[in-house]
């Protein structure tokens, strides 16, 4: 069995890869964790005046989200990470998707006669406007405050994808 913090990784990462491949996207991952980017999507083909547009997603997980409002406060990025997603000179849009789990893994799926039930839902929240840090520290966290509105869906995912982002 996997280490429970490595489950809820793995997890998540999947939770993504099955919204990606409803939504009839592609997702690869480098063979090295270089720069914090976790997953690759992208959309196979030619939309508007763009060939296979992608994005660049670092994957989150929580099981237990603190809710303040229209927000989820995550604490659970460093400020390298942080500045990696927030950086605006980047090429590819980069996103955080959170993705709450439930408390016990053997909750993370159920099978029902109607289907497969992934649990719990997924959040993205982009951080392109924020500030990042001039000296930025592993060892010192972020609160990154990720809207509840912004549920990671099928429509989603491709909006993320389509001229613009979301």
């Amino acid at each position: 069995m996997l280490d429970a913090r490595v489950h809820q990784g793995k997890f998540g990462e999947d939770y993504v890869r099955v919204l990606a491949s409803a939504a009839g996207l592609l997702v690869s991952q480098d063979d090295v964790d270089h720069d914090g980017i976790d997953l690759c999507i992208k959309q196979p083909g030619r939309i508007g005046s763009s060939f296979s547009p992608r994005i660049d997603v670092q994957v989150k997980t929580t099981s237990r989200p603190r809710r303040r409002a229209a927000v989820l406060d995550f604490d659970g990025l460093d400020q390298v990470q942080f500045n990696r997603l927030a950086s605006a000179d980047v090429m590819v849009p980069c996103y955080l998707f959170l993705i709450v789990v439930p408390i016990v893994s053997a909750d993370y799926a159920a099978l029902r006669t109607g289907g497969l039930l992934l649990r719990e839902v997924g959040y993205y929240v982009s951080l392109r406007d924020s500030e990042t840090f001039d000296e930025p520290r592993k060892d010192r966290k972020v609160r990154v405050r990720v809207p509840v509105a912004n549920v990671l869906t099928v429509p989603a995912l491709r909006r993320l994808l389509g001229p613009g982002g979301a």
